[in-house]
């Protein structure tokens, strides 16, 4: 059967909403819409029909065509209205917007219900119909614009009298629908995480999912709207699109129930050949060439490019893809993904990462079913032509090295370097290799996605700092692993039968050789436990110097957040560092769309929702606020609590004994915190691993000048700097120097702090 209806002539431009879904007028909520007095129109004038008439202008009836004052009539020509048409001042000037200038007015359209705000140029639109167009704006060349009376615009829910499987659902994170969310607009990477990682709290999900319906009016007949300044020229189809000031639309080919939010500030572009279906896109974003979305959410300053494919995900802010194919993911802030051939399925990567050329995350299943999934913690880096299957979790600031991974992998040692030695058939995992090997990367990645940070309103607070309650945690359970493992090797290197013995009595054994003698720990056949599904050896490399790149790191982290509360509080002494900052050591955490909360928070977050304290997004989004306000707070009892764990261990490795002056790993609140005498080695440590970044920085970008195979395409020294410059030169290198500079004054300046 045929859906073509045949319908009276008059319903074409009257009876938008059907009788039975009206509440009042047909109009009501268009006026509301508008929000202009009744009397801000008015009749045209005799003079006026006839100009029009002259034209080649016809009207349904010129009664229900209607006028502001500063109406200009000759500067409507060969137009349709149908309905109840509203048109704003026409006044004798053009409209320019990247050289193009067009008069003001109305031409060659037709239009059926619809406002059109002052000094706007609409020219050649096939068909505009009930729509509301801001000021200034500029219609150029579109075949369709028109809206329905159930549009939702992107959001994912149910008109009235809509059967609910019409509401428009995301599975993020897994293809088989569990984790499903509803889109909506204003939704950021917080709200997907919170929706999406709980799905056992179905209390949880049903409440978010019933908030979600009532942020938004139910009732039919809300019309598109075209904020001010907006340009859109040469496109196809526009249908149930809400579109937002200074907004930049030009030779798209399809564009269905969205909004597309956009500021003066932060204007959104949209460019040619794009097709974009069932999605929420915010302020800043770009979309250009060819490239195809499909039940999607496009955060704030993102962009996709050169037909790259969205579809049924929720990209973070801060991101840029091109070429790729993304499908059911969850991205956090600050992802990149700018190749033709990379593919990522089914993943919940949580920011700072960037997925390289011809990896195909995810695309090798497992089973019979397409319900595998991938989590990724922070600063995830598949390398090239990297293939991984379902299921996968990954620790902070993994790196693949290329290579076609055969079974699934579960990495809990953050900063880690993994590769395949196919030869020998085993899993090769390198801990720590960032911060031992690549420290002008690892140090970059902060700085330049926070310098990449355009966002003019921050809705999402993020967390960029490599070293973060996070990541630390990791590197702890890291150090706990690395012992055991270690121990076992030198046990078995010894001949020596480790059964009978505790874990505790085996992480013992490790923890003295990893401290002792790290050169004979390297040497070991280190072998990781539960690490990949497979049957071949994973093996552990280089562990007694990951053991100390670990400590190193945790030292470095607890004093620099110690220096933050000291500078921001010039007057305490330590004992009132210690009582403001003890504590037990929060060791469990959430990344909230990259803010990082205690989950007990998130827990209580939870439950708020489900007692219905809060009562809608924005309520919740406050929340989000209220947490990160205390999480600088947060961060800095985390780190003390590391300290003193860091400098217990290692006073009791030195004496063999317990802890100096009445310390214990986790200081009580009250109690005498951090020794005194010990506050300048502190110090003096922290100095030397800034300075050790500060060298390691330097020294890993200068590999890309000693390497005789990157040199030999240049003549010269002369030419390489041409070309590259100067490794001191490197603003970043020169950066992290005044940094070493200054955080060298500042301990100097904090180590007199005693009590």
């Amino acid at each position: 059967m045929s859906d073509m209806n045949i319908l009276p002539q008059r319903s074409f431009a009257h009876d938008f909403v059907p009788a039975e879904f009206r509440r009042a007028d047909e109009h009501d909520l268009r006026n509301q819409q508008v929000g202009l007095a009744a009397d801000h129109w008015r009749v045209l004038t005799t003079e006026e029909i006839d100009v029009l008439v002259k034209n080649g202008n016809t009207a349904e009836d010129w009664r229900l065509l209607r006028v502001a004052e500063g109406f200009n009539a000759h500067h409507v020509k060969q137009c349709e209205f149908y309905g109840l048409v509203r048109i704003g001042r026409i006044g004798d000037v053009s409209l320019e917007y990247h050289d193009l200038a067009v008069p003001v007015g109305l031409t060659h359209s037709r239009i059926v219900a619809c406002d059109v705000g002052d000094d706007a140029a609409i020219h050649n639109v096939r068909y505009l119909a009930h729509t509301i167009i801001g000021d200034n704006c500029m219609l150029l060349n579109i075949d369709e614009f028109h809206t329905t009376n159930h549009a939702k615009f992107g959001n994912g829910i149910v008109k009235d009298g809509e059967d609910p499987a019409a509401r428009v659902w995301l599975d993020v994170g897994n293809e088989a629908g569990g984790r499903s969310i509803a889109p909506f607009d204003g939704m950021i990477p917080a709200d997907a995480a919170l929706w999406s990682r709980f799905p056992a709290d179905r209390a949880l999900v049903e409440k978010l999912a019933d908030i979600t319906q009532r942020q938004f009016d139910s009732r039919r007949g809300y019309y598109a709207t075209i904020g001010p300044q907006t340009v859109i020229k040469n496109c196809r189809i526009i249908k149930d699109v809400k579109i937002g000031p200074a907004a930049y639309i030009k030779g798209a080919n399809k564009l269905k129930n969205l909004t597309i939010n956009s500021t003066t500030e932060s204007p959104t572009q949209i460019g040619e050949g794009v097709e974009l279906v069932n999605g929420i896109i915010s302020e800043g974003c770009k979309v250009f060439y060819g490239c195809k979305a499909v039940r999607f959410v496009m955060c704030a300053n993102s962009n996709l490019k050169y037909g790259a494919r969205l579809i049924h995900s929720v990209l973070g802010e801060n991101s840029t893809v091109s070429c790729c194919e993304m499908l059911n993911n969850l991205i956090f802030p600050a992802h990149e993904q700018h190749h033709n051939n990379s593919f990522l399925i089914a993943s919940t990567v949580l920011g700072q990462s960037n997925i390289a050329a011809a990896a195909t995350i995810g695309s090798n299943h497992n089973s019979r079913a397409p319900e595998g999934e991938i989590l990724a913690g922070r600063g995830f880096w598949p390398g090239l032509c990297t293939s991984l299957k379902h299921n996968c979790r990954f620790a902070s600031f993994t790196l693949l090295a290329k290579g076609d991974y055969p079974a699934e992998l579960d990495i809990p040692l953050p900063f880690s370097l993994l590769s395949n030695d196919v030869a020998a058939d085993r899993l090769l995992v390198m801990p720590a290799y960032w911060w031992m090997y690549n420290l002008y990367a690892l140090a970059r990645n902060g700085w330049k996605f926070r310098a990449r940070d355009k966002r003019k309103a921050k809705v999402q607070n993020i967390e960029f700092d490599y070293l973060a309650p996070d990541s630390v945690e990791e590197i702890i359970t890291a150090l706990g692993l690395l012992a055991l493992w270690t121990g076992k090797a030198a046990l078995t290197a010894k001949g020596m039968d480790a059964t009978g013995l505790s874990e505790e009595e085996i992480r013992a054994t490790g923890r003295r050789l990893l401290r002792d003698d790290p050169a004979a720990a390297d040497r070991l056949d280190v072998r990781g436990e539960n690490m990949e599904a497979g049957r071949r050896d994973v093996c552990i490399l280089k562990a007694g110097k990951a053991w100390g790149a670990y400590r190193d790191m945790l030292h470095y982290y607890g004093a620099f957040n110690c220096f933050d509360w000291l500078d921001a509080n010039p007057d305490a002494s330590l004992a009132e560092m210690h009582t403001a900052l003890a504590g037990p050591r929060v060791t469990e955490w959430f990344n909230l769309g990259g803010q990082l909360v205690p989950l007990a928070d998130v827990d209580a977050l939870r439950a708020d929702i489900r007692d219905g304290k809060l009562t809608d997004w924005h309520a919740i989004h406050a929340a989000y606020d209220t947490l990160w306000q205390a999480y600088p707070l947060a961060r800095q009892q985390h780190a003390y609590a590391t300290l003193c764990e860091l400098v217990c261990d290692a006073a009791d490795e030195e004496a063999s004994t317990s802890c100096p002056s009445g310390k214990t790993a986790r200081p009580p609140a009250g109690g005498a915190g951090l020794d005194a005498s010990l506050w300048p080695g502190i110090v003096e440590k922290a100095v030397e691993v800034q300075r050790y970044i500060c060298d390691q920085t330097r020294n890993s970008r200068a590999k890309d000048y000693d390497n005789p195979f990157r040199r030999m395409t240049y003549s010269s020294d002369a030419d390489m700097q041409a070309v590259l410059g100067s490794v001191d030169d490197n603003s970043f290198v020169e950066q992290i120097r005044e940094e070493t500079q200054a955080f060298t004054a500042r301990a100097e300046r904090l180590r007199a702090t005693n009590d």
